[in-house]
């Protein structure tokens, strides 16, 4: 850690060991709360993200790309924002990053009233540059980890990252819910009632000021709070992301492991971002109800990953847990589309009014596919770090997060064209893809 201000000079004053044990867990807890803060603002467009684009009456397609344009922005942009930050410093990439974020969203926010004034090209424009440089922005999470690293002894590194995964599950649990109360009626009628006169207060742009909130916060806490780390810069040779891929696809060990990957990426991201339009098709569920539903997954895969998943690992190998998260998962797509249907035949003798049979078959077949995708993305990683040495880990874990990056980008556009076909169609997929993933996790030794 750099020496605080207050201690300059040639000869300091020696430092109390545990103050200096407190001044890296500090920065640590700094950056992990700015990553959940970012993550937090990202999760808070989920919601009104279909209905955003579906209010200037175009073609579902679109929603997919929409959400593309982030995961391959993010994708593109990591890496770049990692060298960045080697040369000239975590806290100033940090600081733009967040800074990039906070005005993509507001941006993001005005595509209604660029519409209107402009027309719907324009109002389409406008959502996919500003969602494209939110994801460009979004590249921070490898500067945040880099940081991490920098502060962290290496015994104690990977439980430190491991609380960046948990800001990022606890990012997605709470960002939704808080959009959607941001996009109901009574947060829009109570800022319509305090916003000056030039600043809208929609279901869309309230959400998207939330958004840019957060952000701003981040940057002012990282500012106001997180000091540049000492680090020794790496003298190791680059290599390009494609020659990663290229030596993890001809390593026998990895190559299942890569595909495995992508084919879960690209088939949970796109029923993801094309859940919500069905379940407004179908369920007639608004922007505040859907964010409930997505809360409710979240909450089941914190629990899910934070406790069963770590019991289940102390009894089963791996590669078990992996084939049993991959054949749920599969079950889980296949039977989501049918909910209506088989609730059908469900009766409920007793409960709430908004309980039907079709909900509760929905619930128990989210709550499914929650727990598939948890066993086999924390089973996945296990095997990864299982089958290279310590000298490739990092390399590693980037190639198969790459290879999910990619998944992402691939998954919402094809899903939702997919779904402009036939409503059913992107969770047959879905299933249909992981259905690969068992027979490879299955045959592994």
């Amino acid at each position: 850690m750099s020496v605080p201000e207050s201690a300059g000079g040639p000869d300091p004053v020696p430092t109390a060991p545990e103050e200096t044990v407190g001044a890296p867990r500090r920065a640590l807890a700094i950056v992990v709360g700015i990553v959940f803060v970012d993550l937090l603002g990202f999760g808070v467009v989920v919601p009104i993200l279909p209905f955003y684009v579906r209010s200037f009456a175009v073609t579902d397609l679109l929603i997919g790309l929409l959400a593309a344009s982030y995961s391959l922005m993010q994708f593109l942009s990591a890496p770049v924002l990692g060298r960045l930050s080697d040369a000239g410093g975590r806290r100033p990439v940090l600081m733009l990053s967040l800074f990039g974020s906070a005005l993509a969203w507001t941006v993001f926010g005005l595509a209604t009233e660029v519409g209107a004034l402009f027309g719907t090209a324009a109002a389409l424009t406008t959502l996919f540059a500003s969602r494209m440089l939110a994801g460009a922005m979004g590249g921070n999470i490898a500067t945040a980890q880099a940081y991490i690293a920098d502060v962290t002894p290496v015994e104690g590194r990977a439980a430190a990252l491991g609380l960046v995964g948990a800001a990022f599950g606890l990012g997605f649990v709470f960002g939704p819910a808080i959009g959607g109360i941001a996009a109901s009626p009574t947060a829009v009628s109570s800022a319509d009632a305090v916003f000056p006169a030039f600043v809208p207060a929609t279901r869309f742009s309230l959400p998207s000021f939330v958004a840019a909130g957060l952000s701003l916060v981040a940057f002012v806490a990282t500012w106001a709070f997180l000091p540049e780390p000492d680090r020794q810069r790496g003298t190791a040779d680059r290599v390009t992301l494609v020659g990663q891929f290229v030596s993890a696809l001809r390593d026998p060990a990895l190559r299942g492991l890569v595909v495995a990957f992508f084919l879960v990426s690209v088939a949970f991201s796109g029923v993801q971002v094309m859940f919500i339009p069905y379940a407004a098709d179908l369920f007639g569920y608004d922007e505040t109800q859907t964010a409930l539903l997505i809360t409710y997954i979240g909450v089941l895969g914190v629990v899910n990953q934070g406790v069963l998943v770590g019991r289940l690992a102390r009894r089963y190998p791996e590669r078990r847990i992996a084939v049993a998260g991959a054949a749920i998962l599969v079950v889980a797509l296949a039977t989501l589309p049918f909910s209506p249907q088989i609730g059908g035949f469900v009766p409920l003798a007793a409960g709430p009014t908004w309980l039907t049979g079709p909900v509760a078959v929905l619930l128990v077949v989210l709550a499914c596919l929650s727990l598939g995708n948890s066993l086999l993305n924390v089973s996945l990683s296990a095997l990864v770090s299982r089958a290279v040495p310590a000298d490739r880990q990092g390399t590693a874990f980037g190639v198969t997060q790459g290879a999910g990056s990619l998944g992402r980008t691939v998954g919402p556009p094809s899903m939702a064209a997919l779904y402009v076909f036939a409503y059913w169609s992107p969770f047959v997929a879905g299933a249909l893809l992981a259905l690969p993933v068992v027979a490879v996790l299955a045959r592994r030794r």
